[in-house]
């Protein structure tokens, strides 16, 4: 039996700031049950009278850049200012058994401890790109919920870097100091969607070398973004775990916010990634119909059996497979996403 939800009391608990309540409405509004999506959308479209103007960052890196403990230093310095810091970090999920590590707790312990934190470790699962799936509504909520400072931490795979990014308002890129042929490793992708760089673990012996790594990433920035944005992407140096150019990354972070709100306009920036999400919505709500409706688990079960066996292509499987889904279409329950029975 599908877990019960009392929304009206998750919206006044979110509101009021609770964090168990924050912690239930995330675990509802990230629920693959059909039964529980109308309450997440009735959920979400009651908090989002409380728009907030919270600071939203994306931050990604190479495996080993350091993260989870960059964003532990971070938070613990914005809390000292005032701020209240909600972390949305997606651990990679296995795509054998969808098990996760979830181990971002561990690597955050000081920053969990905080009352005016909020660290939410995902798995996820198999959104493409490694972006759980309801990491834009749980930004609804912890925002709903007062949280001025939401971090979103990838997997740092190369995949779901474009996804966080569509989602924040800056993406921080961190990379390490000559680690072998890490410029060659980065994807230009990444570099033409990174407002902000920081070289991580800028410390002791690896000080140096830190530097001329900035010096070659800005080189690589001037060849791989137009000159016609009129801003040049700042490539830092810091130590999260010696609390070193911590204030500076911050300071450049906002810095990219008030640049995009001043040619952009911030609402309009937003508004355009509305768009982008309803789209996405779009695209995981049919593909959710196709994977909850038992008449077509069984038909792709078949189908993929038939195409294993040589019995048909993959090309006609999936037209088959398309064909047999078009006729169910009119008996969908697009509220459940679902046939109905």
């Amino acid at each position: 039996m599908p877990r019960k939800f009392d929304v009206p009391a998750l919206v006044e608990g979110v509101k009021a700031g609770s964090r168990s309540h924050v912690a239930q409405a995330i675990t509802l509004v990230e629920s693959r049950l059909p039964a529980h999506r109308p309450l997440a959308r009735q959920l979400l479209t009651e908090l989002s009278t409380t728009g907030t103007d919270a600071v939203r960052v994306g931050i990604s890196g190479v495996p080993g850049a350091g993260k989870s403990t960059f964003i532990n230093a971070m938070g613990q310095l914005l809390i000292a200012q005032g701020h209240k810091v909600a972390v949305l970090a997606v651990d990679p999920s296995s795509t054998r058994t969808g098990g996760s590590v979830l181990g971002d707790r561990t690597r955050m312990g000081e920053l969990t401890q905080s009352p005016q934190a909020f660290v939410r470790p995902s798995p996820s699962g198999n959104h493409l790109g490694g972006v759980a799936r309801a990491t834009r509504e749980a930004m609804l909520v912890v925002e709903a919920a007062g949280f001025d400072v939401v971090i979103v931490e990838t997997v740092g795979v190369g995949q779901s870097e474009v996804a966080v990014s569509g989602m924040v308002d800056t993406f921080l890129m961190l990379a390490l100091a000559r680690s072998g042929d890490q410029l060659q490793g980065i994807k230009r992708g990444i570099l033409e969607i990174t407002d902000v760089i920081a070289v991580n673990k800028a410390d002791g012996d690896n000080a140096g070398e830190a530097r001329v790594t900035a010096r070659e990433l800005g080189i690589a920035m001037k060849l791989v973004t137009s000159q016609n944005e009129g801003r040049r992407v700042p490539v830092l140096t810091c130590s999260a775990l010696k609390d070193i150019g911590l204030q500076e990354v911050w300071q450049a972070v906002l810095e990219h916010r008030a640049w995009l709100d001043e040619t952009v306009g911030l609402g309009r920036h937003r508004a355009e990634q509305q768009v982008v999400w309803m789209a996405s919505q779009l695209e995981a709500t049919l593909l959710d119909s196709m994977r909850s409706t038992e008449h077509l688990r069984h038909l792709r079960a078949r189908l993929e059996e038939d195409v294993r066996a040589g019995r048909t292509s993959a090309m006609e499987a999936a037209g088959d497979f398309l064909a047999d889904y078009a006729r169910q279409v009119p008996q969908m329950d697009w509220a459940r996403g679902e046939l109905p029975g």
